[in-house]
């Protein structure tokens, strides 16, 4: 494979959607010259890391746990809430991992997810019309001109809130909280009043009960005291993702530093489009959103675009296709991928396609219709003979109230009291459990 960097400004003249007006280009331009000469958020290396445990995952050999906010907050970046959010990730995994009896790779949608797609660019409330909320790293959520002006100085706050989570992402995963030692920490301030906690502790209580038969046996490995945990988010802004681009010295190819792993949405997966351009060109991990639109020729396409060479681990397809949609949708892809021999790595969305508006005004989703998109997954793939590989999650750590359902049942209205959301509804951490449970049990009967 040619060393060659490839044009990493060719992005500039394709077809490009969903990017913010910015009203100064060259206060723009200074922002990302800063960018630019900031150090990387994540290092290359850790990136073909990833790269090999998703080629794992590809050829049926783990499961992939991607989870976190629907579109983090210059605010969410402190200690407690990356904490919330690290923990019930780590509980999810420690089910999967043990009631499942698979190695799951653990990947956050944290530390870049400051930005979403929008349906319309701007939003009237009262008459008045202003830009729409595209994530704090492009303006402000509060309804005023001030807030809404789409700000570059936002992407380099970005920046420094990425840094800020990352460097709490380490110390948490990588200093003793992560030890599966503690799995019944994790659960302490949980367990009384929730039957999802309960049934945790047994769980806790059992992963115990074998880690004290290994040390008792003289095997105590170091891989127990600390888990690999690799950042995400949408490529969504690529001046931000174009600006935290370097060219790895070691191999002479060009990484973007932003995150670990990068995903294409349904919205901007255009093959002639400025995204897939920017996505052909580094040499992370990437994913790409599919829903029910999709067609088998749109997958061979993405396949050909983004991983030509079919290295294995490179190409994750991220469905999001509707519990009422996935049976029918995802055979076809399915199957034609198979048969095309392409390495890749399958991964249930099953949030995206079941939002709907409560009678109340929120956007809600239902736990049921989560639970039977991802049986549908895991269904379609056990027929077929491929591997589910993974769940892509919004959950927080935090007992909000923004899906309706679940084993402690949220109804339409409760929403009310804890919804906290600034874009779409999230599982909380009752909910999340609940489903790891459900998915540790779909895995054993698919394997």
């Amino acid at each position: 494979m040619s060393t060659q960097i490839p044009d990493l400004n060719s992005w500039r003249s394709r077809p490009i959607v969903q990017q913010p007006e910015w009203e100064d280009r060259s206060e723009l331009d200074a922002v990302t010259a800063e960018l630019a000469g900031q150090p990387p958020l994540v290092f290359a290396g850790e990136c073909d890391q990833l790269k090999d445990r998703l080629a794992a995952v590809a050829l049926g050999e783990a499961f992939v746990l991607q989870g976190g906010d629907c579109a983090e907050t210059f605010d969410g970046s402190g200690a407690d809430a990356v904490r919330n959010k690290i923990k019930t990730l780590l509980q999810m995994a420690a089910v999967l991992t043990y009631a499942g009896s698979v190695p799951v790779v653990k990947i956050g949608r944290m530390a870049g997810q400051f930005a979403k797609p929008r349906s319309k660019p701007t939003e009237v409330r009262d008459g008045v019309e202003l830009p729409a909320y595209r994530g704090d790293m492009v303006n402000g959520f509060e309804f005023t001109p001030e807030s809404r002006r789409n700000d570059p100085q936002r992407l380099l706050r970005a920046y420094y809130s990425a840094a800020t989570t990352l460097n709490l992402t380490r110390a948490f995963t990588q200093g003793g909280y992560a030890d599966l030692r503690q799995v019944h920490a994790w659960n302490q301030d949980f367990v009384a009043g929730s039957p999802a906690g309960r049934r945790y502790e047994q769980l806790a209580g059992e992963i115990e009960r074998a880690l004290s038969f290994m040390r008792a046996c003289g095997a105590d490995p170091a891989e127990f005291s600390g888990v690999e945990f690799y950042s995400s988010h949408e490529a969504l802004i690529l001046d931000y993702e174009h600006a935290l681009t370097r060219v790895d010295s070691r191999t002479g190819r060009p990484y973007d530093v932003s995150a670990h792993f990068l995903w294409i949405g349904e919205r901007t997966r255009q093959l002639e489009g400025a995204h897939i351009d920017f996505m052909r060109k580094i040499q992370n991990p990437i994913g790409v959103k599919l829903g029910p639109t999709t067609s088998p020729d749109d997958a061979l396409a993405l396949i050909e675009a983004l991983n030509p060479d079919h290295e294995p681990g490179r190409l994750t397809f991220i469905t999001r296709m509707g519990a009422g949609k996935i049976r029918e949708g995802l055979p076809p892809l399915v199957e034609k991928v198979a048969q095309s021999g392409a390495p890749v790595a399958w991964i249930c969305d099953p949030m995206h396609g079941n939002t709907f508006e409560a009678e109340s005004g929120y956007k809600t989703r239902a736990f049921d219709d989560v639970v039977d998109e991802v049986a549908g997954f895991f269904e379609v793939h056990r027929a077929l003979g491929t591997h589910p590989g993974g769940l892509h999650m919004e959950f927080t750590g935090d007992d909000v109230t923004e899906c309706v359902g679940g084993g402690h049942e949220i109804t339409e209205h409760d929403l009310h009291h804890r919804y906290e959301t600034y874009c779409d509804p999230r599982l909380n951490r009752q909910q999340s459990l609940d489903l790891a449970f459900m998915v540790a049990e779909m895995y054993g009967a698919a394997r």
